[in-house]
């Protein structure tokens, strides 16, 4: 249940994601002091985050449970289905394609 971003520099494409939501030309995500990406509506605020990690031509964000709540198909399918719309709307030009595995695969913790 992992968002794999298939990019040929992941570290500036995070960089980005970072600086646009710092910038507020990001709506509805932030980032936590650990790097941790978490919709921020009331409905889904904090109900799961995606951890990124760098791999060699890809960037990958694995979903994280909030301990207060059950990791449901409804929270991991709005939680990747949004980020990866806000990924298409804002970044489509720094990525060549972005999946949502369907299983649990790294770096996915819950």
């Amino acid at each position: 249940m992992a968002v794999i971003i298939k990019t040929n520099n992941p570290l500036e494409l995070l960089s980005l994601i970072k600086q646009e939501i710092s910038s507020k030309n990001i709506e509805n995500w932030s980032y936590d002091c650990d790097g941790d990406f978490t919709h921020t509506s009331d409905q889904w605020k904090s109900k799961a985050w995606f951890i990124p990690a760098i791999r060699p031509g890809e960037l990958r964000f694995g979903i994280l449970a909030n301990k207060k709540f059950k990791m449901t198909d409804k929270i991991y399918g709005v939680y990747h289905g949004r980020f990866t719309e806000m990924l298409l709307l804002n970044f489509d030009n720094k990525f060549s394609n972005a999946i949502a595995t369907s299983q649990k695969t790294e770096p996915d913790n819950f």
